[in-house]
């Protein structure tokens, strides 16, 4: 079930955590470790050869951040219409991130389910799918003014 939060690769259409944001993760953390070491020092986090520029890896953060927030929302309010812990955590994993099947009432199908929680699991779906940060912008009044 763990495994099912490690999405496609960068520009695929797959839902959840790209592989290549895990690894801007995984590596701004081992640079965080080596300051500890080394307080003074400039270790950048590269890719691919490339130094990635701070910007980028405060943007990766910053969409872990809110991906964590939406999958509790959406988890709680999942567990307010009667769902249980497990069922509540693998049906968002399972929409969220685009998955398939999922664990508890929902491994047969989401049918039998209160209207609510099938709302929750479409918007779930769209920002999996979509990506959370493009839906967010859709919400900001920026996009909306010429």
């Amino acid at each position: 079930l763990l495994s099912s939060f490690i999405g496609g690769c960068a520009g695929s259409t797959a839902g959840g955590m790209k592989v290549i944001r895990w690894l801007m993760m995984y590596r701004q953390g081992l640079r965080e470790i080596l300051r500890l070491v080394h307080p003074n020092a400039e270790i950048p986090v590269k890719l691919g050869g490339k130094v990635v520029p701070n910007r980028v890896v405060d943007a990766v953060w910053g969409f872990f951040a809110i991906y964590i927030v939406v999958y509790g929302a959406l988890m709680l309010f999942l567990m307010v219409f009667g769902l249980d812990q497990v069922t509540a955590f693998a049906a968002i994993a399972a929409t969220l991130n685009n998955l398939g099947p999922g664990l508890g009432d929902v491994a047969g199908g989401f049918g039998s389910m209160v209207p609510a929680v099938k709302w929750a699991s479409v918007c779930a779906m769209l920002l999996g799918r979509l990506e959370i940060f493009t839906l967010l912008v859709l919400f900001t009044p920026a996009f909306w003014q010429r």
